[in-house]
């Protein structure tokens, strides 16, 4: 059976794919809404908040496990992962685990192309704790002889997942000529990797995940307004940014990197569908008309 621990929008769609081509899937949520939400999806729930629990007795012996969890908010390390791992001691050491990590570990790369021999760089406590978790992970994999796969997310986007309530409400976005490069990956194309990673990714490898196909946030803003109709966002410059933009998104302006996904492509045979942002947009909104 396949597991998959954290099951939020990546994590459910990721538990329908495969339970559409029959592998048997047990998702780990944290409350029980999640759960009667998973199980309304046909989806066997297993209730645990891995801040304070630990998975029950033989639940992951020899599974396929996904890790989809964030770690905590506070901090440079992630504790939940490494509690996760500790447990496995007795609920059971998986087959393999696949860890999402993100592209944010690189840090400021001033624009350039990188691929995954690029040393981690991270300037922020978000990104430190994810690089703590690849760390956490690949020291599993050579105490345990378990198999690990770390997968390094561009931003996602999708249905559901998509700046609208931002651009309803009129906040400001820093103009293209000062935005820095920024990279995305479709939710439907993450979670083809996802499974494309567990059964043909190289144990103890690192891929890159995106599309290949870098722009700037003020361009994806403006993209997604102008297909759901709404007013494009006023446009500020980097002086008026310090006074505006929340520190988080202020962040995420003072990195700039091109990410290369070769690797990806190559490694796992991975077909994009969403090979760029236009032609995903377009299919998110062609989703939402539909529902």
């Amino acid at each position: 059976m396949a597991m998959i621990v954290g099951c939020g929008a990546v994590g459910r769609q990721l538990a329908g794919a495969l339970a559409g081509v029959g592998e048997p899937v047990r998702g780990v949520v944290r409350s029980p809404d999640s759960a009667r939400t998973l199980a309304e999806l046909g989806v066997e729930t297993l209730v645990c908040d891995l801040d304070t629990e630990r998975l029950p007795p033989g639940t992951s012996a020899g599974e396929a496990v996904w890790y989809l969890v964030p770690p905590p908010a506070q901090g440079r390390e992630d504790t939940r992962l490494q509690g996760f791992l500790a447990g496995l001691q007795s609920s059971g050491q998986p087959r393999r685990i696949l860890l999402i990590s993100t592209s944010g570990i690189y840090g400021d790369c001033g624009g350039d192309w990188i691929d995954e021999t690029r040393e981690p760089n991270p300037r922020v406590d978000r990104a430190h704790r994810r690089l703590d978790a690849e760390r956490l992970l690949l020291a599993w994999r050579e105490a345990s002889g378990g198999e690990a796969v770390i997968f390094r997310v561009a931003g996602i986007y999708g249905p559901g997942k998509l700046p609208l309530e931002r651009l309803r409400l009129g906040l400001p976005m820093i103009a293209p000529e000062h935005a820095p490069w920024t990279n995305r990956i479709h939710l439907d194309d993450l979670v083809q990797a996802c499974v494309l990673g567990m059964w043909h990714g190289r144990d103890g490898e690192i891929y890159n995940v995106s599309d290949g196909h870098p722009g700037n946030m003020a361009d994806y803003f403006n993209r997604v307004a102008d297909l759901a109709e709404l007013s494009r966002p006023p446009l500020i410059g980097p002086v008026e940014a310090e006074e505006r933009l929340s520190a988080g998104l202020r962040s995420y302006f003072a990195e700039s990197r091109r990410l290369r996904n070769d690797k990806l492509l190559r490694e796992l045979g991975l077909v994009l569908r969403y090979p760029d942002l236009a032609s995903g947009l377009v299919a998110c909104f062609r989703d939402i008309e539909g529902s």
